[in-house]
């Protein structure tokens, strides 16, 4: 079994270690990434997902939820590490840093990895740039029962600090896949899959469409919608009502409207 270690310093390597898996390059040389807060890193040891590094900052509230957590991690192999608040919120970049963060092996992202028969929906984003709309639409998946988001082309990282914070622990309930669009596209015609659409080319009202399992619901990017070619390829092309002077809605909140319309039409 691991022990508990202490760290005081800035310079400590494993400080600098887990600063760096704020950036990208350093998230997929090492195939990991940070989550934190202890509601998160409890949905994830929930779903059978442990952290191989806990840090916790010192001085913090006892609660029984992160006992077992460090308990679990320690009895699995896991590295626990203790420190100041104030190097916790360098290792985080938040001022007012959560008291725990954990370091997650990154999960495999393949179409492969992919079981399209567990789930009735499936929401599919492509070049998603915002993390925060990454977070809200694996959010929405869980809140919907989807089997997962797929990303498409070049989409925000879903493993960076900021789409993990905003998914709210959703990360580790929905599979998360990444592929370019014509792999998705083969992916996808070698089985079951309505493919339906976010859009205005002759396109139908988005309540009642004749929606059918497994739905694969694709929304765009964020200010460019999505490609033409990408839209003629779909079974089905939907469309919401605007009634005010906005002309489309956030992507995120577009396929959270579209997923709970087809999780009525579908039923559970």
């Amino acid at each position: 079994m691991s022990q508990r270690r202490q760290i005081t310093g800035f310079s400590n390597p494993a400080v600098k270690f887990l600063r760096s898996l704020r950036e990208k390059k350093h998230r997929k040389a090492a195939g990991k990434f940070l989550a934190e807060g202890l509601r998160l890193l409890t949905d994830a040891r929930e779903c059978g997902r442990l952290p191989e590094m806990l840090v916790m900052a010192r001085g913090r509230d006892d609660h029984p939820l992160l006992a077992a957590l460090e308990a679990d991690v320690l009895a699995a192999g896991g590295e626990v590490i203790e420190t100041e608040e104030e190097i916790l919120a360098k290792i985080t970049g938040k001022d007012n840093p959560q008291a725990v963060a954990g370091v997650f092996a990154e999960f495999d992202t393949s179409l492969a990895a992919l079981d399209r028969s567990r789930a009735k929906i499936w929401l599919v984003a492509q070049a998603l740039r915002d993390p925060g709309n990454l977070g809200t639409m694996l959010r929405t998946g869980d809140a919907v029962g989807a089997g997962g988001l797929i990303l498409i082309d070049d989409c925000a990282d879903p493993f960076s600090v900021e789409a993990v914070r905003a998914s709210m622990g959703a990360v580790f309930t929905q599979a998360v896949a990444q592929a370019r669009w014509d792999d998705f596209h083969d992916w996808l015609r070698q089985g079951e899959g309505q493919l339906v659409a976010a859009s205005l080319r002759d396109a139908v009202p988005y309540r009642g469409a004749p929606y059918a399992a497994p739905c694969f619901l694709m929304v765009g990017n964020e200010s460019r919608g999505l490609p033409e070619d990408y839209e003629l390829a779909c079974d089905l092309r939907v469309t919401m009502p605007m009634k005010g002077r906005a002309d489309s809605l956030n992507a995120a909140v577009a396929g959270a409207v579209l997923a709970y319309e087809v999780l009525a039409c579908l039923g559970d």
